[in-house]
C-alpha cells in the first residue's frame, strides 16, 4: 500500500507542477521518477483522485486536482460554515479606483463569478486569473463600503 501512496502523491505533484495532457504524458513523467503501471492502473489512481481535465491558459486541455485535495487528506468532513470560509482569499489592496484580490491558485475565477452575480454597485467589473481579481470601482466608492458589501461573499474579508 505504501507503493500506491508513493505513486499517488508523484501524481499529485507531477500534475500540479506540469500540463500533462494524457495518460500517455503522464505515465512518461512518471516513468522517469521511478514508477512502472499500466495505463489501466493510471486510469484507476486518476479516477481515485478525482482527477479532471480542465483548459489551460494557452487553450489545451490538461489534467487538473480538485481543489480541496491540494495535498491533504480531510480527517474531518467540514461543516458548512468552514466550508464558507474556506473561499481561497488571501488578501485585498487598493490603488485608487482599482482593488486587488489575491487568492490561493485556482480559486479567483469562482471568486470572482460570485462577486459578479451579487451586482455590488460600487464595482463596475472584474477581471480574473488563476490566483488575482482586479475590481474596477467607480470613482465614489468608499473602501470601506465595498469591504462591506464583499463580506457577503467573502466572510473572512
Amino acid at each position: 500500500m505504501k507503493d500506491k501512496n508513493n505513486r499517488l502523491d508523484a501524481i499529485k505533484m507531477i500534475i500540479s507542477s506540469k500540463e500533462i495532457g494524457s495518460q500517455e504524458e503522464l505515465l512518461q513523467a512518471l516513468s522517469k521518477e521511478g514508477f512502472q503501471l499500466t495505463q489501466a492502473t493510471l486510469s484507476r489512481d486518476l479516477k481515485q483522485l478525482k482527477v479532471a481535465k480542465a483548459a489551460s491558459m494557452n487553450g489545451n486541455y490538461v489534467y487538473v486536482l480538485p481543489n480541496n485535495t491540494m495535498y491533504k487528506r480531510m480527517v474531518e468532513p467540514q461543516s458548512a460554515t468552514e466550508m464558507m470560509m474556506n473561499n481561497g482569499f488571501k488578501s485585498i489592496e487598493f490603488s485608487r479606483n482599482i482593488a486587488v484580490i489575491k487568492t490561493r491558485p485556482g480559486y479567483a475565477s469562482s471568486l470572482a463569478y460570485d462577486i459578479d452575480v451579487h451586482d455590488i454597485y460600487e464595482i463596475l467589473g472584474t477581471i480574473a486569473g488563476d490566483d488575482t481579481i482586479i475590481l474596477v470601482l467607480r470613482e465614489e466608492a468608499a473602501r470601506e463600503a465595498l469591504k462591506q458589501a464583499l463580506s457577503g461573499i467573502i466572510p473572512n474579508i
